[in-house]
């Protein structure tokens, strides 16, 4: 499903087709022992299936593009789980993680996110830099936990974010599911100016993330902005398109 020009959601990725360039955000590893150590009881294959997931997006990308490699594989901050250190577990799951993705792509950008303040040790194992954003024609990807000075930039039409992970409840009484959710609106700043806003969902399947329209909003990108007005394509077996965010029965 095209979510904008040149741009298709492929499960939980974001694949540009012109660039052959694939984005993701938030993918957390270490996430499950974290919980474990907190007394939360998640069975740790949570890793493994995101490998399998994130092996069969590229598989599709590589077919759209007809080709071995795609040219780049994006991951828009939070690779990581903790903060102040690497654990054995992240550190295992992250370079695995990295070794299949340069199976399928020539280039891996590592945009930093603010569980990444230890990600450095494990970008050189694999000769990768850790940046701040990334620029892609008219696009910039951030990770979203803080506004910094190029999103406003008069070149930048669209601003790309991960760090809220979006997801959405669909209630039909009495049942309710909650369902990671791509976010498309408009990013209000200043008196009369705007820009494109994409909020990818967080690749990590051991939660669907935040109910953006019942919980508190974690990114500065999302405060004082109109939400409701926001259109959501849901992850499931497949996207669905949901339109603006108002029009959801909740």
């Amino acid at each position: 499903m095209n979510i904008c020009k040149d741009a298709e959601i492929i499960d939980l990725g974001l694949y540009f087709t012109k660039h052959k360039f694939l984005a993701m955000t938030d993918l957390q590893f270490g996430y499950e022992e974290y919980l474990n150590k907190q007394g939360v009881l998640v069975p740790r294959f949570v890793h493994k299936d995101m490998l399998e997931r994130m092996e069969t997006i590229l598989q599709a990308c590589c077919k759209r593009s007809k080709a071995q490699k795609i040219e780049v594989v994006l991951v828009n901050g939070d690779v990581k789980h903790e903060f102040g250190h690497i654990s054995e577990t992240e550190w295992r799951h992250c370079i695995r993680f990295l070794k299949l993705v340069q199976t399928y792509a020539k280039k891996i950008i590592l945009v930093k996110g603010n569980h990444d303040t230890m990600l450095d040790p494990i970008a050189k194992t694999r000769c990768l830099d850790v940046v701040d954003h990334y620029i892609l024609d008219d696009i910039v990807f951030v990770h979203g936990d803080k506004i910094l000075a190029i999103v406003k930039d008069k070149h930048i039409k669209t601003i790309i974010i991960g760090h809220e992970h979006p997801a959405v409840a669909v209630t039909k009484w009495p049942r309710s599911e909650k369902y990671k959710t791509f976010l498309v609106g408009q990013w209000k700043y200043g008196m009369l100016q705007s820009k494109k806003l994409i909020v990818l969902p967080s690749f990590n399947t051991a939660t669907q993330g935040t109910d953006v329209l019942k919980e508190r909003l974690l990114s500065p990108f999302l405060h004082g902005q109109n939400i409701k007005n926001f259109e959501a394509y849901l992850v499931s077996d497949t996207t669905y398109y949901f339109g603006k965010l108002k029009n959801l029965v909740i």
